[in-house]
């Protein structure tokens, strides 16, 4: 009887290598899906410009309020609205900041 679930497990694991062969075969590398995407990505330089622009959305929202302050603009609600989405963004960086911070210390956590 043990030879006959041993049987059965070889010709499983055989037919799961077979399976897993033939499927390796059809699957074209990742690479080849993002054509538009550079080979030189890097994560550290899109947060890089993601910090750009937000803080390019802050500059532009501290001039608009600038320029209501000083009179030489009457376009209080944009600059509120402005002042709003730089807002948000900053307060979205700093939620990804968390959560890569996060998974940094669990990754240091791992045990070797």
């Amino acid at each position: 009887m043990s030879n006959e679930f041993a049987g059965m497990i070889k010709a499983d694991l055989a037919a799961l290598q077979n399976d897993a062969r033939a499927l390796g075969a059809s699957i074209a590398p990742a690479a080849h899906f993002g054509g538009d995407t550079p080979a030189t990505y890097s994560f550290a330089q899109s947060m890089k410009d993601a910090i750009g622009n937000i803080n390019q959305g802050d500059q532009m929202a501290a001039q608009k309020m600038s320029d209501v302050d000083s009179g030489k603009s009457d376009d209080l609600v944009g600059a509120m609205l402005a002042s709003q989405e730089a807002s948000l963004s900053f307060s979205m960086l700093m939620q990804v900041r968390n959560k890569v911070m996060g998974a940094v210390d669990e990754l240091i956590k791992l045990p070797l």
